[in-house]
């Protein structure tokens, strides 16, 4: 069963969060609190949305969090999805399509054009999991991310006003 998620998720969310970064190699960079993520989620103006996945037990088993983004070209919303997530234990039964579909269904219900993620180049059971759905890399185009000191240097250097 696919959910909307609610507050009392985020604690779970924020596991399944810490359990993502740490297969990505990257645990160190998962550095959101539970309060960041309920205020994202659920505060006076969310930043983002969640939806969660339940086995047949009612367990969560999975999550996907996305959030709104643009086209200047379509002239439309998309959404991007920022994660998604099914725990090892509860992989190959189709919850991560399940969550994928219901997104799908929320673009087309809404009149948005896109549905978007990245994806670690090395991560090829998900790649080939994508492909299978249909989706297509976007290879002509580089991500490009300006953090930590980087930011705050070309951020700080701007003039206020």
């Amino acid at each position: 069963m696919i959910r909307t998620a609610t507050p009392a998720d985020v604690p779970l969310i924020h596991t399944m969060i810490r359990e993502l970064a740490e297969y990505e190699k990257a645990s160190h960079e998962a550095r959101a609190t539970r309060e960041q993520l309920h205020e994202a989620l659920f505060g006076e103006r969310p930043a983002a949305y969640a939806h969660v996945v339940e086995d047949g037990t009612g367990e969560v088993v999975g999550f996907a969090l996305w959030f709104l983004n643009f086209s200047t070209w379509r002239g439309v919303h998309g959404i991007y999805l920022e994660d998604l997530y099914v725990r090892p234990q509860a992989r190959g039964a189709g919850y991560g399509k399940a969550l994928l579909t219901e997104l799908a269904r929320l673009c087309v219900a809404r009149g948005y054009e896109r549905l978007e993620w990245s994806v670690l180049d090395w991560n090829t059971p998900a790649i080939g999991f994508y492909k299978s759905l249909g989706a297509r890399p976007q290879d002509e185009w580089t991500v490009y991310r300006l953090t930590d000191e980087a930011l705050a240097e070309l951020g700080g250097g701007a003039e206020q006003g």
